[in-house]
């Protein structure tokens, strides 16, 4: 649906906490389980070795907000995709993902912000330090 915007309600990062088929060991065995909506009805989720990029559909069902997606990306490093659901039940994302061919599984996901790596912290920690030869120089040659 082109200039369809994702509802506030949904945007952002929501770690996945449990599911029905794996246990939370497998959910975090690459990273910590997730999945994320943004802005323009597109997302993108991980758990275990499953990711994927989500093309998502909002709306209502008996006056409780809705997603709907469908899903493309790898399952165990082969091609993957699949389908799933979401509804917002007070702060808590409930709902089922379906792998193509594949097991299915409930799922519940609650907000949270985004984890920064600790690849991407020490990046962002260098990048922020100063060297000498980073100093800013003032009019006539002093540091």
């Amino acid at each position: 649906m082109v200039g369809a915007r994702t509802p506030e309600r949904f945007v952002g990062y929501w770690r996945i906490t449990e599911m029905e088929v794996w246990d939370a060991e497998y959910l975090d065995l690459m990273v910590p389980a997730f999945i994320e909506f943004d802005r323009e009805q597109m997302g993108q989720f991980q758990f275990g070795t499953v990711r994927g990029r989500l093309d998502c559909r909002f709306g209502e069902r008996v006056g409780v907000p809705v997603v709907d997606f469908s899903w493309e990306g790898e399952n165990d490093n082969d091609p993957g995709c699949g389908r799933g659901w979401g509804a917002l039940r007070g702060d808590r994302l409930e709902g089922r993902l379906y792998i193509h061919c594949g097991d299915d599984s409930a799922f519940v996901a609650s907000r949270t912000a985004r984890p920064v790596s600790p690849k991407r912290r020490g990046q962002r920690r260098a990048a922020g330090r100063r060297t000498p030869t980073s100093r800013r120089r003032l009019p006539g040659g002093q540091a």
